[in-house]
C-alpha cells in the first residue's frame, strides 16, 4: 500500500524504495550468510545505506540469464569483470548487490560489491524522460576484487533470481495502481473545472466514459495486487502468478494515464499538470522488472506448460521479398 501512495503523487520515490528493499535488501535477507545479514540489513532498513541490484547488462535485458559479467575465483576471494546497465539507485548507493557468472563452473553466482571498492565505476544514465529522480547508472568492473566473505552462499544459480523477483514484481503490481490513481484524480478534478461550450467537460458523455473506463481498470488492478499479495502472505504465489500480475497492471496502467492525459487535452503534455509525468514514467514500469511481453510469455508457459520465449530452431526467417 505505501508503495501505491508514493506512485500516486511520484513513481520515482517508490521505484527508489522497490530497489533499495525489495531488490537490494531483500536478497541479503533471503540468500545471505548470517554474518552478512548482520553487517547490512540493520543500516540498509533505516536507510544509513542505500542499496542496488545489478542484474541488466549492455547487451542483455529480458534475456538475463546470458550474463557476461564473470566472476573469477582468485586467492581470497573473487575477481569481477564486465558491465551492468540502469542499475537503480547505482550512482549513489553503498551496497551494490552484483550478479556474475562463475567462470568455473558456468554458474551464476552474487556478490556484494561496496561503494568505492577499486576497479568498480557507476557513471550516471543522463537523459531520461522517465523517473527522472531514479539515479540509473552504467557500471564497470575492471578486476574488481570481491573478497569470499562477500559472496552470498544462498545463490546457486541464475533460478535464485526468480526468488528475489517473485516478490519484487509483488511491489511493480502496486505501483501501476498508484500511478492511474493519482493520474485519475487529476483529470476528474480538471474536467470538472474546465468548461467548453459553456459547460463543464464533465457533462460530455465521451468524457464520462473515459472516467468510468479508468475506474474500472484502477479497480481490477487493485483486486489483483490484492490477490497476489495474499497468496504470498500465504506462501502460495508462482512466478506465473507474479508475473500475470506486473503485465496486466501495467497494461491497464498505460491505458489510464493516456485516458487523463487525452483529457486534459493540450495542457495533458503540460509537467505542470503532473499526468504527463506520470505518462512517461509508465512507460518505465511498463518496461522493467520484465518487459509486458516476457512477463506474458512466463504467465502463458503457467497456463500451457509450454515455454515460448525462444523462437523453434527449426523456424527460419522468411527470405526477403521483393515487390
Amino acid at each position: 500500500m505505501a508503495a501505491t501512495e508514493y506512485a500516486r503523487v511520484d513513481a520515482s520515490i517508490s521505484t527508489f524504495t522497490l530497489v533499495h528493499n525489495f531488490l537490494a535488501l531483500i536478497t541479503i535477507g533471503l540468500l545471505g550468510s548470517e554474518e552478512q545479514k548482520n553487517a547490512y540489513l540493520a543500516d540498509m532498513a533505516s536507510y544509513k545505506q542505500v542499496g542496488c541490484w545489478a542484474l541488466t547488462e549492455p547487451s542483455n535485458g529480458s534475456d538475463a540469464s546470458a550474463l557476461t559479467c564473470t566472476a573469477t575465483k582468485v586467492p581470497g576471494g573473487w575477481q569481477l569483470d564486465g558491465q551492468k546497465r540502469w542499475i537503480g539507485n547505482g550512482t549513489w548507493a553503498d551496497v551494490v548487490v552484483v550478479w556474475a557468472r562463475n567462470s568455473e563452473t558456468g554458474q551464476v553466482n552474487c556478490f556484494i560489491v561496496k561503494k568505492g571498492t577499486p576497479g568498480f565505476k557507476a557513471t550516471k544514465i543522463e537523459n531520461k524522460i522517465a523517473l527522472r529522480c531514479v539515479q540509473n547508472a552504467d557500471m564497470v568492473f575492471d578486476r574488481c576484487f570481491v573478497p569470499d566473505s562477500q559472496r552470498l552462499p544462498g545463490v546457486t544459480g541464475f533460478k535464485d533470481t526468480n526468488k528475489v523477483l517473485a516478490l519484487s514484481r509483488i511491489m511493480v503490481g502496486w505501483m501501476p495502481v498508484g500511478m492511474a490513481m493519482g493520474a485519475y484524480d487529476m483529470a476528474a478534478r480538471y474536467v470538472r473545472e474546465r468548461e467548453q461550450f459553456g459547460t463543464p467537460l464533465a457533462s460530455f458523455q465521451l468524457v464520462q466514459e473515459r472516467l468510468a473506463r479508468m475506474l474500472g481498470n484502477i479497480q481490477g488492478m487493485w483486486m489483483m495486487s490484492w490477490r497476489i499479495t495474499r497468496l504470498s502472505e500465504e506462501g502460495r504465489l508462482t512466478h506465473e502468478q507474479a508475473s500475470l500480475a506486473k503485465a496486466w497492471n501495467t497494461l491497464r496502467g498505460r491505458e489510464c494515464v493516456a485516458l487523463a492525459r487525452e483529457l486534459l487535452g493540450g495542457n495533458g503534455v503540460q509537467a505542470d499538470f503532473l499526468v504527463a509525468k506520470h505518462f512517461c514514467d509508465m512507460e518505465a514500469i511498463y518496461t522493467y522488472e520484465g518487459t509486458y511481453d516476457v512477463n506474458v510469455l512466463v504467465a502463458g508457459r503457467g497456463a500451457t506448460g509450454i515455454a515460448a520465449f525462444k523462437a523453434p530452431k527449426a523456424r527460419r526467417a522468411a527470405p526477403d521479398v521483393q515487390a
